[in-house]
């Protein structure tokens, strides 16, 4: 999985923040890694450099998983650590959800699949099918 970070000229300390955001952002997809093929960071002041305030620092994250649409989801916080750490939680929770409802859709369609082949056992052999 590749991991790009995106700063705009607001944000200090880029190197260390890189590292921080790809620790971060591995911990957060953890489990479905071999279904996200790329992930982007994009870190920003909302305000701009000159103004501080509530909820100014923002970071999107947009996940490339194979076999579905883009996930992209945004935080803003007081500093970019929580915005951070707050996209990092919203992108798993949109990661469950979405392949968790693909995996479940995949278990009811193979499922169906090994019943028909039941069934037709069943038909074949004149009795229940065999365990």
């Amino acid at each position: 999985m590749q991991v790009q970070v995106e700063t705009d000229n607001h944000v200090e300390g880029r190197e260390k923040l890189i590292a921080h955001v790809e620790g971060v952002i591995r911990d957060a997809v953890g489990r479905y890694q071999e279904h996200v093929t790329h992930v982007e960071a994009h870190l920003g002041d909302v305000n701009g450099s000159d103004k501080s305030g509530a909820d100014d620092m923002r970071c999107v994250l947009e996940a490339r998983v194979a076999g579905v649409k883009n996930i992209a989801v945004k935080h803003q916080a007081d500093n970019l650590h929580l915005a951070i750490e707050g996209a990092a939680d919203k992108l798993t929770k949109a990661l469950d959800s979405t392949l968790g409802k693909l995996q479940d859709q995949q278990r009811r369609h193979r499922g169906t699949g090994e019943l028909s082949a039941e069934v037709a056992r069943e038909l074949d052999d004149g009795g229940p099918p065999t365990p």
